[in-house]
């Protein structure tokens, strides 16, 4: 269950630095894995010594970081204390709202996965009666694993359409009716009594598979072909690109040449999910065999090598790989990493995407660029939204809140 530690984000600090902007800083470094002593942290921020340890100090006392068992190394003198976040400094809720299924779970801001949960939720039925469902599920998540109320710090959500960040709603999702405008972050905010933060799922997607690998591979872009086709962007710093309203990667209603007889969802003709998405796959296939009805039930045809699905597949494949080849020419990533059911269950989706790609990107966009599925699977939303959490609580401000309301 769960993903290793993944690298968070650290605030540059200086020798005249803001207290909170070191407070943020030394927190997360230790979060991170980076850093596990004093003699870490100062080497890791450039700052004195003294302030390191009088920073340090005032998170100790304040109950957010503690010293456990000495590190083991040959130095002389007192063996260095092992630090870590308290496991009692709180917790973030994390939500990767699928069209088909949604993943929960409660994270300490020590990175460790205290409980996970796939649950089911209709997000037909509107904002207000799915998100009463979903917050029970969570309230349920919290009892199961014995943490309090006062204890959730930051919830992250992750929704499958367009949303604006910075208002925490969803913007005219063509598969969320009547969702348009609500106010999802406010809503969650106000029942658990925290900061609350909605986002792009395939945005969080993005972020947790970014941060679980190595820092040089990125800038990356992530695909995530399902019921839609979604796109999430990562900067070479690790920071997600949402762009001035947070459309940025909605990759999905690029035209493709040739469909114009093709309506997608969003009222256009020719996007590229209404052409090559699994939804899309799955319609050809009923159309010619009568079924399969689920992404599931395609799923499983690929997994048992099934012909017409597989040459369905890499019909989208070769679909998608053009759209993919003309934004590598525009964003150049390092890494472009697919996710998505189908994307787990063969390598056929992209043997195609990669070949198209490579043989209509020009070489200077291709030389370092890798193609890969993902490597945290099912889990890279939750990862994201987990980051995203640890992150807000631990920023300049939220780290300051944090001190202040330890008991």
């Amino acid at each position: 269950m769960g993903w290793d530690p993944v690298r968070l984000t650290v605030p540059r600090t200086s020798g005249r630095a803001d207290a909170n902007l070191v407070l943020s800083g030394l927190t997360r470094l230790i979060v991170s894995g980076t850093a596990e002593s004093r003699a870490e942290l100062v080497k890791h921020t450039g700052l004195a010594r003294s302030t390191v340890n009088s920073h340090l100090d005032a998170l100790i006392a304040a109950g957010v970081v503690a010293e456990r068992g000495a590190l083991s190394g040959g130095g002389r003198g007192r063996p260095a204390h092992r630090l870590a976040i308290a496991p009692r400094a709180g917790v973030v809720l994390a939500a990767d709202v699928g069209a088909h299924s949604t993943r929960l779970a409660v994270a300490d801001l020590g990175q460790d996965l205290l409980a996970e949960k796939q649950v089911s939720l209709d997000l037909s039925v509107g904002p207000e009666k799915a998100l009463d469902v979903l917050t029970e599920h969570l309230r349920e998540l919290l009892r199961n694993t014995d943490v309090a109320a006062d204890e959730v710090k930051a919830l992250v959500m992750g929704l499958p359409g367009p949303v604006d960040p910075r208002m925490g709603m969803p913007v005219r999702p063509p598969i969320m009716p009547g969702w348009d405008g609500f106010p999802v972050g406010d809503t969650m905010a106000d029942r658990f009594d925290c900061t609350a933060s909605v986002d792009n799922d395939v945005n969080l997607m993005a972020l947790g598979e970014a941060r679980a690998l190595p820092a040089e591979e990125s800038p990356l872009l992530f695909l995530k072909i399902g019921t839609g086709i979604g796109g999430g962007i990562v900067s070479a710093t690790g920071e997600l690109h949402r762009g001035s309203d947070g459309a940025a990667g909605d990759i999905g209603h690029i035209r493709v040449p040739g469909a114009d007889d093709v309506i997608c969802q969003c009222g256009n003709v020719g996007c590229v999910e209404a052409v090559a998405s699994a939804d899309a796959v799955l319609r050809g296939l009923r159309a010619e065999s009568g079924g399969p009805q689920t992404i599931e039930d395609l799923a499983r045809l690929l997994r048992d090598g099934d012909a017409l699905a597989i040459r369905r597949i890499r019909a989208a494949a070769a679909t998608i790989g053009e759209v993919v080849a003309m934004l590598v020419h525009f964003y150049n990533p390092k890494r472009i990493v697919l996710g998505g059911l189908i994307t787990s269950v063969g390598d056929d989706l992209l043997a195609g995407i990669r070949s198209v790609v490579y043989r209509r990107a020009l070489p200077l966009a291709t030389r370092h660029l890798s193609l890969a599925n993902s490597t945290l699977g099912r889990s890279a939303g939750l990862a994201g939204a987990v980051v995203a959490g640890i992150e807000n609580v631990l920023s300049p401000e939220g780290i300051h809140r944090l001190v202040r309301d330890m008991p």
